[in-house]
């Protein structure tokens, strides 16, 4: 890969999945993922991160997703449950905005948060 743009993390980790080349992630943002890989030492795997418009709306996203303004990412931690992610995440950045999904766990940066669900 190439594009590093953090210890850990690639732009193109972050890109839009339907290709468009939407790619931006928020410092914020990365800055808590860099924190949740160096706390669990395990690869941060970035299911969904950017998402233009149109492909925010073909998966069902949220009008106003923080995704499609690069602030968001859906991701798992290798070898660890996404509830142990997103509690650690709860207790140590409570001005980030939480998703907790079965398989993955959802992280953003809003700036009117946060916002849990």
């Amino acid at each position: 890969m190439t594009n590093k743009i953090s210890t850990h993390f690639h732009r193109t980790e972050f890109a839009c999945n339907c290709g468009c080349g939407f790619d931006t992630v928020d410092t914020n943002t990365l800055s808590v993922l860099e924190a949740v890989r160096t706390h669990f030492c395990q690869p941060v795997i970035i299911n969904s991160g950017c998402r233009c418009p149109d492909y925010n709306a073909k998966v069902g996203g949220a009008p106003n997703s923080q995704h499609t303004l690069g602030r968001a990412a859906d991701i798992r931690v290798q070898g660890v449950e996404p509830s142990d992610v997103y509690d650690w995440l709860a207790a140590n950045f409570r001005t980030a905005s939480l998703g907790r999904y079965a398989t993955f766990t959802h992280v953003d940066t809003r700036s009117h948060g946060p916002a849990r669900w």
